[in-house]
Protein backbone atom coordinates (compact mmCIF):
# COMPACT_ATOMS: atom_id res chain seq x y z
CA UNK A 1 0.00 0.00 0.00
CA UNK A 2 2.54 2.25 0.95
CA UNK A 3 4.62 1.47 -2.15
CA UNK A 4 1.45 2.26 -4.03
CA UNK A 5 1.42 6.00 -2.84
CA UNK A 6 5.12 6.19 -2.86
CA UNK A 7 4.68 5.53 -6.89
CA UNK A 8 1.65 7.87 -7.00
CA UNK A 9 3.28 10.38 -5.26
CA UNK A 10 6.02 10.12 -7.88
CA UNK A 11 3.55 10.42 -10.79
CA UNK A 12 2.42 13.43 -9.47
CA UNK A 13 5.53 15.17 -9.21
CA UNK A 14 6.62 13.79 -12.16
CA UNK A 15 3.78 15.41 -14.42
CA UNK A 16 3.90 18.79 -11.81
CA UNK A 17 6.86 19.46 -12.72
CA UNK A 18 6.65 18.71 -16.60
CA UNK A 19 3.73 21.06 -16.60
CA UNK A 20 5.83 23.84 -14.68
CA UNK A 21 8.34 23.61 -17.20
CA UNK A 22 5.83 23.84 -20.26
CA UNK A 23 4.06 26.74 -18.80
CA UNK A 24 7.24 28.32 -18.20
CA UNK A 25 8.10 27.81 -21.59
CA UNK A 26 5.26 29.29 -23.19
CA UNK A 27 5.89 32.40 -20.48
CA UNK A 28 9.21 32.93 -21.57
CA UNK A 29 7.46 33.10 -25.21
CA UNK A 30 4.48 35.24 -24.84
CA UNK A 31 6.98 37.64 -22.71
CA UNK A 32 9.72 37.85 -24.80
CA UNK A 33 8.00 38.14 -27.93
CA UNK A 34 6.11 41.36 -26.12
CA UNK A 35 9.65 42.45 -25.01
CA UNK A 36 10.55 42.72 -28.51
CA UNK A 37 8.03 45.10 -29.46
CA UNK A 38 8.33 46.99 -26.12
CA UNK A 39 12.23 47.11 -25.23
CA UNK A 40 13.81 46.12 -29.10
CA UNK A 41 17.07 47.53 -28.38
CA UNK A 42 17.57 44.63 -26.29
CA UNK A 43 17.86 42.13 -28.67
CA UNK A 44 19.61 44.77 -31.30
CA UNK A 45 21.99 47.55 -30.47
CA UNK A 46 23.45 50.03 -32.95
CA UNK A 47 26.85 48.43 -32.52
CA UNK A 48 25.57 45.01 -32.97
CA UNK A 49 27.02 43.18 -36.30
CA UNK A 50 24.27 42.31 -38.66
CA UNK A 51 23.83 40.12 -42.10
CA UNK A 52 21.15 40.28 -44.39
CA UNK A 53 18.71 42.57 -45.86
CA UNK A 54 17.59 45.61 -43.39
CA UNK A 55 13.76 45.03 -45.06
CA UNK A 56 13.82 41.58 -43.39
CA UNK A 57 10.95 41.16 -41.01
CA UNK A 58 12.82 38.34 -39.42
CA UNK A 59 15.32 38.98 -36.91
CA UNK A 60 17.77 35.97 -35.72
CA UNK A 61 19.06 36.97 -32.52
CA UNK A 62 22.10 35.22 -31.87
CA UNK A 63 24.38 35.24 -28.45
CA UNK A 64 27.12 33.80 -28.94
CA UNK A 65 30.45 33.15 -26.97
CA UNK A 66 33.15 32.57 -29.65
CA UNK A 67 34.81 29.83 -27.50
CA UNK A 68 31.76 27.74 -27.49
CA UNK A 69 31.93 24.57 -29.79
CA UNK A 70 27.69 24.85 -30.44
CA UNK A 71 27.86 28.52 -31.41
CA UNK A 72 30.42 27.41 -34.04
CA UNK A 73 28.51 24.31 -35.27
CA UNK A 74 24.79 26.33 -35.44
CA UNK A 75 26.56 28.63 -37.38
CA UNK A 76 26.48 26.53 -40.35
CA UNK A 77 22.34 26.54 -39.55
CA UNK A 78 22.28 30.36 -39.32
CA UNK A 79 24.10 30.58 -42.36
CA UNK A 80 21.56 27.60 -44.46
CA UNK A 81 18.89 30.11 -43.23
CA UNK A 82 19.86 33.12 -44.66
CA UNK A 83 20.17 31.60 -47.80
CA UNK A 84 16.99 29.80 -47.64
CA UNK A 85 15.25 32.76 -47.29
CA UNK A 86 16.71 35.41 -48.86
CA UNK A 87 15.54 38.88 -48.05
CA UNK A 88 13.65 37.60 -45.69
CA UNK A 89 15.77 37.24 -42.46
CA UNK A 90 18.51 39.29 -40.68
CA UNK A 91 21.04 37.59 -38.09
CA UNK A 92 22.13 39.56 -35.55
CA UNK A 93 25.41 38.42 -33.50
CA UNK A 94 25.60 39.28 -29.85
CA UNK A 95 28.04 38.53 -27.23
CA UNK A 96 27.51 36.40 -24.33
CA UNK A 97 31.08 35.69 -23.22
CA UNK A 98 30.80 32.96 -20.51
CA UNK A 99 34.28 30.77 -21.27
CA UNK A 100 36.89 32.12 -18.99
CA UNK A 101 39.05 34.83 -20.72
CA UNK A 102 36.07 34.88 -24.22
CA UNK A 103 36.60 38.52 -23.55
CA UNK A 104 39.72 38.84 -25.18
CA UNK A 105 38.56 36.71 -28.15
CA UNK A 106 35.24 39.07 -28.45
CA UNK A 107 37.99 42.39 -28.45
CA UNK A 108 39.62 40.74 -31.13
CA UNK A 109 36.52 40.40 -32.91
CA UNK A 110 35.06 44.08 -32.58
CA UNK A 111 38.49 45.37 -33.46
CA UNK A 112 38.05 43.07 -36.95
CA UNK A 113 34.73 44.67 -37.09
CA UNK A 114 36.51 48.17 -37.46
CA UNK A 115 38.91 47.01 -40.21
CA UNK A 116 35.57 45.55 -41.81
CA UNK A 117 36.84 42.04 -41.38
CA UNK A 118 34.33 40.77 -38.28
CA UNK A 119 32.18 37.98 -40.17
CA UNK A 120 35.59 36.62 -41.50
CA UNK A 121 37.22 36.46 -38.09
CA UNK A 122 34.42 34.79 -36.67
CA UNK A 123 34.66 31.76 -38.97
CA UNK A 124 38.23 31.83 -38.45
CA UNK A 125 37.93 31.84 -34.70
CA UNK A 126 34.98 29.23 -34.97
CA UNK A 127 37.10 26.98 -37.44
CA UNK A 128 40.14 26.69 -35.51
CA UNK A 129 38.78 26.52 -31.54
CA UNK A 130 40.75 23.94 -30.75
CA UNK A 131 44.16 25.69 -31.44
CA UNK A 132 43.07 28.33 -29.17
CA UNK A 133 40.85 26.76 -26.25
CA UNK A 134 42.05 24.39 -23.71
CA UNK A 135 39.66 22.97 -21.41
CA UNK A 136 37.30 25.86 -21.68
CA UNK A 137 39.76 28.65 -21.28
CA UNK A 138 40.45 30.73 -24.02
CA UNK A 139 44.35 31.35 -24.85
CA UNK A 140 44.55 34.50 -26.44
CA UNK A 141 48.10 34.46 -27.55
CA UNK A 142 47.07 31.51 -30.04
CA UNK A 143 44.46 33.63 -31.81
CA UNK A 144 47.12 36.08 -32.88
CA UNK A 145 49.30 33.28 -35.51
CA UNK A 146 45.94 33.10 -37.09
CA UNK A 147 44.83 36.33 -38.13
CA UNK A 148 48.05 37.29 -40.47
CA UNK A 149 45.72 35.14 -43.46
CA UNK A 150 42.86 37.42 -43.38
CA UNK A 151 45.16 40.40 -44.24
CA UNK A 152 44.68 42.50 -40.93
CA UNK A 153 46.53 45.45 -39.30
CA UNK A 154 47.44 43.63 -36.31
CA UNK A 155 48.81 46.77 -34.57
CA UNK A 156 46.10 48.36 -35.22
CA UNK A 157 44.02 45.62 -33.70
CA UNK A 158 45.94 45.93 -30.26
CA UNK A 159 45.13 48.87 -29.98
CA UNK A 160 41.81 49.19 -30.89
CA UNK A 161 40.60 46.16 -28.97
CA UNK A 162 41.63 48.17 -25.64
CA UNK A 163 39.38 51.20 -26.81
CA UNK A 164 36.63 51.89 -23.94
CA UNK A 165 34.28 51.56 -26.91
CA UNK A 166 34.70 47.90 -26.95
CA UNK A 167 34.49 47.59 -23.48
CA UNK A 168 30.84 48.99 -23.05
CA UNK A 169 29.74 47.20 -26.20
CA UNK A 170 30.73 43.86 -24.27
CA UNK A 171 29.40 45.33 -20.81
CA UNK A 172 26.21 45.96 -22.98
CA UNK A 173 25.85 42.82 -24.18
CA UNK A 174 26.56 41.08 -21.21
CA UNK A 175 23.31 43.24 -19.25
CA UNK A 176 21.02 42.36 -22.40
CA UNK A 177 21.83 38.55 -21.85
CA UNK A 178 21.24 38.55 -18.46
CA UNK A 179 18.43 40.61 -19.02
CA UNK A 180 16.76 37.99 -21.62
CA UNK A 181 17.89 34.88 -19.33
CA UNK A 182 20.49 33.77 -21.48
CA UNK A 183 22.44 31.15 -19.23
CA UNK A 184 24.60 29.15 -22.22
CA UNK A 185 25.20 29.97 -25.50
CA UNK A 186 23.79 29.83 -28.32
CA UNK A 187 21.09 31.80 -26.90
CA UNK A 188 18.66 32.15 -29.91
CA UNK A 189 15.31 34.44 -30.70
CA UNK A 190 13.80 34.79 -33.40
CA UNK A 191 11.58 38.12 -33.84
CA UNK A 192 11.99 38.07 -29.83
CA UNK A 193 10.61 34.60 -29.48
CA UNK A 194 13.42 32.27 -27.13
CA UNK A 195 14.54 29.32 -29.26
CA UNK A 196 13.15 26.56 -26.28
CA UNK A 197 13.51 23.90 -26.30
CA UNK A 198 16.84 23.81 -27.92
CA UNK A 199 18.15 22.49 -31.03
CA UNK A 200 18.83 22.47 -34.95
CA UNK A 201 14.88 21.09 -35.92
CA UNK A 202 13.05 23.50 -33.02
CA UNK A 203 15.64 26.39 -34.74
CA UNK A 204 14.37 25.91 -38.14
CA UNK A 205 10.63 25.46 -36.94
CA UNK A 206 10.81 28.22 -35.32
CA UNK A 207 12.35 30.36 -37.99
CA UNK A 208 9.72 28.85 -40.49
CA UNK A 209 6.93 29.65 -37.94
CA UNK A 210 8.35 33.43 -38.15
CA UNK A 211 8.62 33.52 -42.42
CA UNK A 212 4.96 31.97 -42.39
CA UNK A 213 3.73 34.47 -40.10
CA UNK A 214 5.06 37.55 -41.73
CA UNK A 215 5.70 36.66 -45.18
CA UNK A 216 2.17 34.89 -46.06
CA UNK A 217 1.84 33.83 -49.41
Amino acid sequence: MKRNVFIGVCLVLIVGFYAAATAYRAWRVSELGFMAESNASLFIRPHSPTLGDDGARVYLVKFTDPACETCASFSKFTKDALAAFPGRIKLVIRYAPFHMGAEGAVRILEAAKKQGKFWETLDLLYQNQSTWTRHHQVLVHEIWPLLPELGLDLERLRQDMSSPEITAIIEQDKADAEELGVRKTPGFFVNGKPLEPFGARPLAELIKAEIRANYPE
